[in-house]
C-alpha cells in the first residue's frame, strides 16, 4: 500500500456551486444481509416478511441507515471524493425504500465555505417510482492536498 499513489477528491479550491454526482443502486438480499450482519441488527421489520406484511408497510423496508450509508459513500468515493468526510448531517425519510428496489441517489454541492475548509452538499433519492426515498443536506471536508514526504524529510536539520 506504501507507495502506491492513490487519486484524492476535489479540494475545496476544485469544487463549484452545481458540481453533482448521482448513482443508482438495486437493494439486495446480500447488500441488506451484510449490512444486518456487520450491524447485528435484527429488526424483523427489516428481515422477516411474515412480521413486515402485518404492519402498514406490507412487506420489510430498507434500514434508513443503509441509505445513509450509501449517501456516506459517494461523499467518499465521487463528491468530493477520496480524503473527504462528513462533518455534519440532516436526513428525512419520507418514504420507505422496499427489498430489490432501484433507489437513484444524487449530491450536489450548494455551499462551499473556504475559510472552514467545508462544502453543503443537498442529497435527494427517488425509489423506482420517482417517490423521494431520502432528502437533506450534509456538509463534507474535502480532501486536504498533503504535504510532500520529500519537502518535510529535512525539516529536523538546519
Amino acid at each position: 500500500m506504501i507507495g502506491r499513489k492513490r487519486k484524492l477528491g476535489k479540494k475545496i479550491e476544485d469544487l463549484k456551486i452545481g458540481d453533482s454526482h448521482t448513482v443508482s443502486h438495486i437493494i439486495e438480499d446480500k447488500d441488506l444481509l451484510l449490512y444486518l450482519g456487520l450491524t447485528d441488527d435484527a429488526n424483523p421489520l427489516y428481515l422477516q416478511h411474515d412480521y413486515a406484511s402485518q404492519t402498514p408497510y406490507k412487506q420489510p423496508i430498507v434500514p434508513s441507515v443503509m441509505l445513509f450509508g450509501m449517501v456516506s459513500s459517494i461523499v467518499s468515493m465521487h463528491l468530493p471524493g477520496p480524503g473527504s468526510h462528513i462533518t455534519r448531517h440532516e436526513m428525512m425519510f419520507p418514504k420507505p425504500l422496499f427489498h430489490y428496489s432501484e433507489v437513484k441517489i444524487t449530491l450536489e454541492v450548494i455551499a462551499i465555505d473556504t475559510e472552514s475548509h467545508e462544502v453543503t452538499l443537498s442529497v435527494v433519492g427517488f425509489d423506482n417510482d420517482g417517490d423521494v426515498i431520502l432528502q437533506g443536506k450534509l456538509n463534507a471536508s474535502p480532501a486536504h492536498k498533503p504535504k510532500s514526504l520529500t519537502g518535510s524529510s529535512l525539516e529536523n536539520f538546519y
